[in-house]
């Protein structure tokens, strides 16, 4: 019979860019305000890396975080898995720039593109691979640079995107053992709606030209529908498939797209909007890096204790989706 583990959280990091932009600054490049943009977003400043700064070196710090919150050294690494959809170069991955960066020895190292739930999905291959017995300690990383794809005279869509890293160090525990761990996860995708939420050019369908105008499309009320179904529908099927209820969840972290959003989401499950961690008004929507800088952040400011059970949901343009149920 083959044995299998449990896959717990044994450190946390996270590392976002020193440059703030704020809805002030935002003021002298388009035609907005910060009224208007705390309104429909709720978000007041948002950190951009500088020029030169890049996705690998946001996920450099954060990892190296991880790592030592963890008591481990970067050669007891097994294996380094990145969400991200701005990676340095078309390839290769942020993952095996990290191999190296850190010092880790040769270990298996890739690149997840799942959008916005890029974190959870990284995490939900880690924890097989743990489950499995294959590994002993992960290194799962969110990191974007979403500023590289924005476009800035482009309102809808400025005021919203950001750059950022965060990183969990999943490590293998006993089957039996008290601390649950990784309790179960579902991601889902639906390309129906691939173009509500796009980058339309620099792939190989409309490939970088010398007329390549960087921007990120989005239909914006179609997006706030689908996320707010799509997050409330996977966070109730974890519950149905665990048994667990919503009072046992000590907080919810959701992708941190927008206020209004996480509030409906609440909403829609009928959860307490001060046991939902948000952070999205200091630091934008930073796409894969949004959930593990949010949890990283809460742990230091206390909001989360170990023991705690975490839900988190996430969404993002694919259409992708998925949540994840952990005993930090």
């Amino acid at each position: 019979m083959t044995k299998l583990y449990k896959a717990v959280v044994a450190g946390t990091g996270s590392f976002v860019p020193n440059k703030k932009l704020t809805n002030f600054d935002l003021e002298q490049m388009v035609e907005t305000n910060d009224e208007w943009i705390v309104t429909r977003t709720g978000i007041s400043e948002r950190r951009i890396t500088e020029a030169g700064e890049t996705t690998s070196d946001l996920a450099f710090e954060a990892a190296k975080r991880a790592i030592a919150d963890a008591n481990l050294q970067a050669e007891d690494i097994d294996l380094i898995i990145v969400g991200t959809v701005t990676p340095d170069y078309p390839f290769p991955a942020v993952a095996c720039q990290l191999q190296e960066r850190l010092g880790c020895k040769e270990v298996g190292s890739f690149d997840v593109n799942a959008t916005c739930v890029g974190f959870i999905t990284a995490l939900q291959i880690a924890e097989m691979y743990i489950k499995a017995g294959k590994h002993q300690h992960v290194l799962v990383v969110g990191a974007d640079t979403l500023s590289k794809l924005t476009n800035y005279t482009d309102r809808s869509t400025c005021i919203l995107f950001s750059d950022g890293a965060g990183a969990f160090v999943l490590s293998r525990t006993e089957e039996n053992a008290e601390h649950k761990g990784v309790i179960y996860s579902s991601i889902h995708s639906n390309g129906e709606h691939v173009e509500a939420l796009y980058v339309p050019h620099g792939g190989s369908k409309h490939p970088y030209s010398e007329s390549y105008e960087k921007g990120i499309a989005m239909d914006g009320r179609k997006i706030f529908k689908l996320a707010v179904q799509a997050m409330s529908k996977t966070v109730k099927e974890t519950l149905a498939e665990t048994g667990y209820k919503q009072d046992d969840i000590d907080s919810i972290i959701p992708h941190q797209a927008n206020q209004r959003i996480i509030e409906a989401v609440a909403n829609q499950l009928d959860y307490p909007l001060e046991k939902v961690i948000s952070n999205i008004k200091y630091f934008g929507n930073n796409s894969s890096a949004t959930i593990p800088l949010a949890f990283d952040l809460a742990v230091k400011e206390g909001k989360i204790k170990r023991g705690d059970l975490i839900m988190h949901t996430a969404f993002g343009g694919g259409l992708v989706w998925g949540s994840l149920l952990m005993q930090y």
